[in-house]
């Protein structure tokens, strides 16, 4: 499964709703520049599920700062690809700043995650690779904003990714993604959710992601001009958070979104 430690610490990102025949098209174009990310898999429609652990305050101060489209923000979110043992989990920390996304990242044993969730101060035996001083690093950042936000899982947000990545680095990518599900969290156990379960937020079309590090690519301006796409925002956490009315986190994102009409 997607489960390698590759990533870009500061890239673009551009974000486009299309509809499903669009999409086809436009992986035909992007296949004349990129190849098919290795974990995508005949399995899962060409692409792969990827899942994430949330985390917010009880105010929902993070989902409130998207909703509110302050330019610089961030979210905590713990990312997962499978329910192996074995596997890693992924402890990020994802920064807006204007059009700059920035990441950090450490790759975790599953076995610390309810611990560290639970406020446990974090060591170098919580990490899959104990030498890595940088990941050491970006999971006592993610521990200490844990701390500050009294932070704690707020939704479970998962969907297929299919992706298209650089003949060579990981400089340039393009993610089509479908089938966005929202789970709660149960404070008791870290689980992956089921695809086929939880609840469904309205979001009828793909969601195409246009991912660079430096320039924007001739080919993918040319891409935008053919097909005539529109940037628009697609916060995936705040629409899985919104989607679940039956719960706490559903019924403030709900008068967030009155507040702001």
């Amino acid at each position: 499964m997607a489960s390698s430690d590759k990533l870009q610490s500061q890239r673009f990102e551009l974000k486009y709703h299309i509809h499903e025949q669009q999409a086809h098209s436009i992986r035909d174009f992007v296949l004349s520049y990129l190849e098919p990310d290795p974990f995508n898999s005949p399995k899962w429609d060409g692409g792969y599920p990827v899942h994430s652990l949330y985390l917010d305050s009880r105010s929902l101060r993070l989902c409130r700062d998207t909703l509110k489209g302050h330019k610089n923000r961030y979210k905590l979110r713990i990312r997962f690809y499978n329910e192996e043992p074995g596997s890693p989990t992924f402890f990020e920390i994802k920064q807006r700043r204007n059009d700059i996304i920035q990441k950090q990242r450490a790759m975790v044993y599953r076995e610390s995650v309810l611990p560290l969730l639970s406020r446990h101060v974090p060591t170098r035996d919580d990490l899959m690779k104990p030498s890595d001083m940088k990941a050491l690093g970006a999971l006592q950042r993610f521990c200490a904003l844990r701390d500050e936000l009294r932070a704690e899982g707020a939704a479970y947000v998962s969907y297929l990714r299919e992706a298209y990545v650089a003949h060579e680095g990981n400089g340039v990518r393009v993610t089509f993604d479908r089938d966005l599900v929202a789970r709660a969290f149960n404070e008791n156990e870290f689980k992956m959710p089921s695809l086929d379960e939880g609840v469904h937020p309205k979001v009828p079309t793909v969601v195409l992601e246009l991912k660079f590090t430096d320039r924007f690519p001739n080919w993918m301006h040319d891409l935008v001009g053919i097909f005539n796409l529109r940037r628009e925002s697609m916060p995936k956490y705040v629409e899985c958070v919104s989607s679940l009315h039956n719960g706490r986190a559903g019924q403030v994102a709900e008068a967030l979104r009155g507040e702001l009409l």
